[in-house]
């Protein structure tokens, strides 16, 4: 067994490992054969040599991001224990979630969307149910702001199952708006954990709402994602994407074959797609029953209904 120290006297304690020890003890559980113990300005690794090396390169990585953050949480942890993730190997990685589980790409299509909105600032992704557009653009705006490329993450839909008029249904306004909203806030829980989500939400940090209450604003410096949107008229959408402010991204999802809009109501999703997709700076990116990541039964009852 070898024994090595590391000095740590140059670092604000409370920033690198967490109030309550909170960061140490999950770099504890990535390396569960070590021992590893804080005294002072001391962190001490007993381990065998080679798990001692591995820390040692960790930890050298890890102190380049705090040097260069002056904080740290899971995610950055997790940058520094994945070495291809701290070299921007193109692993597919989008970021690293709750608990410090990668979120990444699963086909080459998600893997569009990622390369698609880094170079331009509005994306539509439309496909399929299952096929990741959702979760993948609500990674990405995740990714933004953890980078602080924006300040806010924005996400909406259209409540159209109660046709955007909630006032007959039970309770405050949250709770009238959560059964429609709850697949974003799905996604968002497996990044960011309960904890943390609830205090973006509260802090306005984080803002999930109905497209009806868009209408009006000016988004900037923000990550907005409007998603179902073929649920959208066209004016709808319209009046969407022409709340588009400096300094942000906005993507768009849909899928055409699941229209819930009434009867006589059109869906504008495709017509826009045509008006706005030679436009520089939008990019359109269309996934296929090939990109579902669901159950593989949900292929097949796509493909029996002939989508």
């Amino acid at each position: 067994m070898e024994e090595r120290k590391f000095n740590i006297k140059h670092i604000n304690q409370t920033e690198f490992f967490g109030v309550g020890e909170k960061n140490l003890k999950f770099i504890t559980l990535l390396y569960p054969t070590l021992t590893i113990t804080v005294r002072a300005e001391i962190l001490t690794v007993i381990g065998t040599s080679k798990e001692v090396d591995n820390f040692s390169k960790f930890f050298e990585r890890l102190s380049k991001i705090y040097r260069k953050e002056h904080i740290l949480d899971e995610n950055l942890i997790m940058q520094a224990y994945n070495e291809e993730g701290l070299q921007n190997v193109d692993s597919g990685i989008i970021l690293y979630g709750n608990k410090g589980i990668a979120i990444k790409a699963r086909t080459s299509n998600q893997q569009k969307m990622i390369d698609g909105i880094e170079k331009n600032d509005m994306l539509f992704a439309i496909g399929p149910a299952g096929s990741g557009k959702t979760y993948t653009a609500v990674a990405l705006a995740v990714k933004y702001f953890k980078e602080k490329r924006v300040k806010r993450i924005i996400l909406t839909r259209p409540a159209v199952e109660a046709g955007e008029n909630l006032g007959f249904l039970p309770g405050d306004m949250k709770e009238k708006l959560d059964p429609y909203l709850q697949p974003l806030y799905d996604a968002l829980r497996d990044m960011l954990g309960q904890a943390k989500l609830d205090d973006y939400i509260e802090h306005h940090i984080i803002e999930i709402a109905p497209l009806a209450f868009m209408r009006g604003r000016t988004l900037e410096n923000s990550f907005v994602i409007l998603d179902e949107a073929q649920n959208t008229t066209f004016s709808q959408i319209k009046m969407f994407l022409t709340r588009m402010g400096n300094y942000s991204k906005f993507i768009i999802t849909g899928d055409p074959s699941q229209t819930d809009l009434p009867d006589r109501q059109s869906s504008g999703l495709l017509s826009v797609i045509e008006k706005v997709r030679q436009i520089k700076g939008i990019e359109v990116i269309t996934l296929t029953k090939t990109d579902i990541v669901r159950n593989p039964l949900v292929g097949k009852i796509l493909e029996a209904f002939g989508e």
